[in-house]
């Protein structure tokens, strides 16, 4: 049978395995012994907390993250090569989205090898279809411009895009500038624009709210900082 690299979803946070990945995605990863990952460290806790059974000393690891030089990447499917079955892990969520896991999936795409997504938690995903918002036609920005004029103007620019295509606009910040985020977009968005906010989704804490940026100003907010938080404009 010919090798597989598996995608294979983290959780967003501190929450129970069996509430966001499905039973065969805990045997798959029983099964893989070669992951490529962003974090060795939070990788074996994660796989402990999967099965604690899991002998992380059998394992290899191959570490994916902005400092990883293009040559090590292309040698980082050695063992699909060789007949192996291998795993990306993300930090949280599914792997490739908003991740560089993208860079290996598009080598192993190249070298016709079997890429196998597997279902778990995607707080975009999850974020919009809590949201209200159009499902039919999104877009996901990522992060947003650090400079303060640039990033006024790409919020106004999303902004006009919800309106006139109907569409809704997703992104992210680091957790530390959240409520600084939400406070710009409460001062730069229209009155009448629609703005999710969807915090520590899947865990005890989830907050998922809905209003528009009028009703927003007058409503008191959950302190967003440190968390893991999706916004988006509707």
């Amino acid at each position: 049978m010919p090798s597989k690299l598996y995608l294979i979803p983290n959780t967003l946070g501190e929450c129970e395995i069996n509430h966001v990945l499905p039973s065969y995605v805990v045997e798959i990863i029983r099964s893989v012994k070669h992951f490529i990952v962003e974090d060795v460290r939070t990788t074996r806790r994660f796989l402990k907390k999967v099965d604690s059974s899991i002998n992380i000393d059998e394992l290899e690891f191959f570490t994916l993250n902005k400092h990883t030089s293009p040559e090590e990447i292309a040698g980082y499917l050695t063992p699909l090569k060789e007949g192996f079955d291998m795993g990306i892990i993300s930090e949280a969520g599914c792997p490739a989205i908003a991740d560089p896991g993208a860079d290996i999936v598009r080598i192993a795409q190249e070298k016709n090898y079997s890429v196998v997504p597997l279902v778990g938690p995607s707080s975009i995903l999850l974020g919009l279809m809590a949201s209200g918002f159009n499902g039919q036609s999104f877009a996901f920005v990522g992060y947003l411009p650090i400079k303060d004029n640039e990033r006024t103007l790409r919020i106004k620019q999303l902004e006009k895009r919800a309106h006139s295509e109907r569409q809704s606009q997703i992104f992210i910040e680091t957790p530390y500038r959240n409520m600084k985020m939400f406070e710009e977009l409460l001062s730069i968005c229209q009155p009448s624009t629609k703005l999710c906010v969807a915090c520590d989704i899947t865990l005890e804490t989830e907050y998922i709210k809905t209003k528009s940026i009028a009703e927003w100003k007058k409503c008191k907010v959950e302190d967003l900082s440190k968390r893991p938080c999706i916004f988006i404009l509707y």
